[in-house]
């Protein structure tokens, strides 16, 4: 049941001002609010000359914003990230008030996104190795938060447990997480041998990732306009001109995600990106640099080396194309435009690693061939008298198994 607006945590941002990108943090901060389910209170800005080792911002502003907030019930947002100490400076320092940074803020969203029991148990344990260090000590002061952001996932009692429990929660969550991993290990490695062709969606939040993978495969999996609406990964089949292929859709990247969630979520990335091929995913009529830029520094944190396609989605209000990569594909996830010319480019990718080959299989060989077929593409067969003959693309690394039956 979806929240009432009298039901909603109401936030207000304190957004730290260095840099030129501090107004599309402050808009980024603002719709990572309405993905948590809360209502957006307000903006207050602090230019920053150097950070004030207790309290991040200074005195004179927070006292400006104790005034200002006087009688009003807000949780406020430092859109940073916060140590133990500052976070509970802050707070005193506003008449107690829950102060939350903007980790706690993206941990508690993926909380409430995470459906799959492995995306739950990675939140989870992203949550409490970013809470473990501020529970030092802190106990008292941490019960009081109540409800609401900060409180999802693990919940108020892992808060108000002792160090050692959380410890051994912590332990306990990454031996079952390796153990998911090798078993997802095993189902790649089945695929390569299977010889599925492979294909990752990957790229910046919100950028239709989704969608795409509906329109490409003709699934239905939830999409929603809003910062990570989606979080588990997922895999469906697709065909272009008889070929099989496999598409993942993985979470969506953000500037600055937490360090500790990329860490968490490192084996299914590892995982979705262990592909023949990537399509990064750019909103084209927003920041597409911006959406680049961040996905290829993930990528680069990924050590992530695999070839890709650009693609520029929600193209259709798009006026003009010539300020954009001369290499991308433009399409529409929504409406269906330029998928076929991405299908045309993913077949053509896929087409340059293979050779066109003219296969005569003998009849009392045909079980034997039956245990290739899965490595070649077949386009034409013709029966004859004492053998098959069949014209077939093969990629170029498994070219060797057929050279009993190719015809030079």
């Amino acid at each position: 049941m979806l929240e009432s607006e009298s039901e909603k945590e109401n936030i207000y941002i304190i957004q730290p001002v260095y840099g030129d990108n501090y107004r599309s943090l402050q808009e980024e901060a603002v719709s990572l609010i309405d993905s948590s389910g809360s209502a957006y209170a307000g903006t207050i800005y602090q230019k920053i000359r150097e950070i004030n080792p207790a309290t991040y911002i200074g005195a004179g502003k927070l006292a400006e914003l104790r005034e200002r907030l006087e009688g009003l019930e807000l949780t406020i947002l430092f859109n940073g990230e916060l140590s133990p100490s500052q976070t509970l400076n802050i707070s005193a320092a506003l008449d107690g008030r829950k102060v939350i940074d903007r980790t706690t803020l993206i941990l508690d969203i993926f909380a409430r996104n995470a459906k799959s029991n492995e995306g739950k148990l990675q939140v989870e344990l992203a949550q409490l190795q970013y809470n473990y260090p501020r529970l030092k000590g802190k106990g008292a002061a941490l019960s009081r938060l109540g409800g609401g952001i900060g409180t999802r996932g693990p919940g108020e009692t892992k808060l108000e447990t002792d160090r050692r429990r959380i410890r051994e929660r912590i332990d306990y969550l990454e031996r079952k997480l390796a153990s998911l991993e090798n078993t997802r290990k095993l189902v790649t490695a089945r695929r390569k041998k299977e010889n599925t062709r492979s294909i990752s969606l990957v790229g910046y939040t919100n950028t239709g990732k989704s969608t795409l993978l509906n329109r490409l495969t003709g699934a239905n999996i939830y999409a929603a306009d809003r910062l990570f609406a989606t979080l588990d990964t997922t895999s469906r089949k697709f065909v272009i001109d008889d070929r099989e292929y496999l598409l993942t859709d993985t979470v969506g990247f953000l500037r600055e995600l937490p360090h500790n969630l990329i860490s968490a979520f490192h084996s299914t990335l590892e995982s979705a990106l262990n592909c023949d091929l990537l399509l990064i995913v750019c909103d084209a009529s927003d920041d597409y640099a911006m959406q680049l830029d961040t996905t290829l520094k993930t990528l680069q944190e990924l050590h992530c080396e695999v070839p890709h396609i650009l693609v520029m989605n929600k193209s259709e209000a798009v006026p003009y194309f010539d300020e954009y990569p001369p290499e991308c594909i433009f399409v529409a996830a929504k409406n269906g435009a330029g998928i076929e010319g991405l299908k045309n480019k993913i077949a053509e990718f896929f087409s340059q690693s293979c050779s066109s080959v003219h296969l005569r299989v003998p009849y009392l060989k045909l079980n034997e061939y039956g245990k290739l077929k899965k490595f070649a593409a077949e386009r034409n067969v013709r029966y004859g008298d004492d053998f098959v003959e069949i014209d077939a693309e093969i990629e170029n690394r498994y070219l060797h198994k057929f050279s009993d039956y190719r015809v030079l």
